[in-house]
């Protein structure tokens, strides 16, 4: 089991979530979070002093089985991608060691359903 994060422009949430629904990703973890730095900071001037501003992202966050990652991985890579010349975001995937339900104290990947 690994645990997908990924972070990516606000206006490309509908395509990649349509595009996990597409595999039956059930669930997914949807917070709004600021990117600081990189290619898509701006910087603005307020009374003389130069400051960077922080991006608007989302960030979503999942649980789904090792053989399936890679094509989630792929699913979420293609949706979000904008063929712009700005950061679309980043992927990172990690391997879980264990997961549980609160409710029904299910553990590995039946605590994900």
């Amino acid at each position: 089991m690994v645990k997908i994060e990924a972070v990516i422009q606000p206006s490309r949430l509908a395509d990649v979530t349509a595009a996990l629904r597409d595999l039956d990703v059930a669930r997914v973890s949807i917070s709004e979070v600021l990117s600081h730095g990189g290619s898509r900071s701006q910087k603005v001037v307020y009374r003389g002093s130069e400051y960077t501003t922080d991006t608007p992202m989302m960030k979503l966050e999942l649980l789904v089985s090792s053989l399936c990652a890679d094509e989630a991985v792929e699913a979420i890579s293609r949706a979000a991608r904008t063929r712009r010349d700005c950061d679309d975001g980043a992927i990172l995937v990690f391997e879980v060691a264990e997961a549980v339900s609160i409710r029904s104290g299910a553990r590995g990947e039946f605590a994900m359903s």
